[in-house]
């Protein structure tokens, strides 16, 4: 018996061009966070624009307070079963804590997270001190994800999870950094615990996608953990985290869901900014 073949064709993969046309447009970007070919399943079949295979694995997958003691070859793992399942969000990696300390070593890194993992984009963590190493990733050819805001990398040295750039100095030191790292050849910037304020600003000033966790519903984009997203994360969820497995009835629904929120820019509300 002859099979009949469907006419319907699978949606095109995301990747820096779809982001930046998706900005261009207004559409927001829906990231979620995920460490395992199940889940990304999940996520990607509920249209998830971006997947972070986040150092968090640290945290919710590993059992550890922070992020530091992940490896390159805890990334490179995960990775690689996240994108096992890639049909069409784009895979990003983190760049583990001292993967990128110089240009030889974040290129070796980041070259790694690509080949053995399946990344499309590495995300690194730092302030205009990190243009050097973005240029390098840049000029090989590395789509890179710079991270402003909270650096969970730099914790003890941040001296706690706290809210970054409430003042006029330190808003206007993060404004400055995300125009070097733009101008670097950053193709994305996640900015962590901002005022809703700085988050909008950053996103109507810059041109590349701006993605906001904790950073207010005016950023191009929205992520967050995909443990907080379903109410498993041990311990007091944090503020910008909604549990949307409430009246979900499973994981597929409460994804979507999500996706739904972000793409209407009902999620975040007030309630999970600062």
């Amino acid at each position: 018996m002859a099979v009949e073949k469907s006419n319907k064709r699978a949606a095109p993969s995301v990747n820096v061009t779809r982001l930046l046309q998706m900005k261009a447009a207004g559409e927001v970007i829906a990231c979620l966070t995920a460490y395992d070919h199940s889940l990304a399943c999940v996520v990607d079949e509920a249209g998830v624009d971006v997947i972070l295979v986040g150092d968090t694995l640290g945290m919710v997958i590993q059992g550890h307070e922070t992020t530091l003691s992940v490896s390159v070859d805890d990334v490179i793992y995960h990775t690689r079963c996240v994108a096992a399942a890639h049909r069409r969000a784009l895979i990003m990696a983190d760049m583990p804590f001292m993967s990128y300390l110089d240009e030889a070593t974040a290129l070796r890194n980041a070259g790694r997270l690509m080949q053995e993992g399946g990344a499309r984009m590495v995300k690194l963590e730092g302030t205009a001190d990190q243009v050097s190493i973005v240029a390098a990733l840049a000029r090989a050819g590395v789509p890179v994800c710079a991270h402003l805001g909270l650096l969970p990398q730099r914790i003890h040295k941040l001296g706690g999870y706290k809210v970054q750039g409430r003042d006029r100095t330190s808003a206007h030191a993060m404004i400055d950094d995300a125009h070097a790292l733009e101008a670097a050849g950053a193709d994305l910037l996640l900015v962590e615990c901002i005022p809703a304020a700085l988050g909008e600003r950053l996103a109507h000033e810059l041109r590349i996608p701006v993605i906001g966790i904790g950073a207010g519903s005016g950023c191009d984009g929205q992520i967050l953990v995909l443990q907080d997203l379903l109410g498993i994360t041990p311990g007091r969820p944090p503020r910008f985290a909604k549990d949307f497995m409430t009246g979900a009835g499973n994981v597929q629904t409460a994804v979507q869901e999500y996706v739904a929120a972000v793409k209407a820019r009902r999620f975040p509300d007030e309630e999970h900014c600062f």
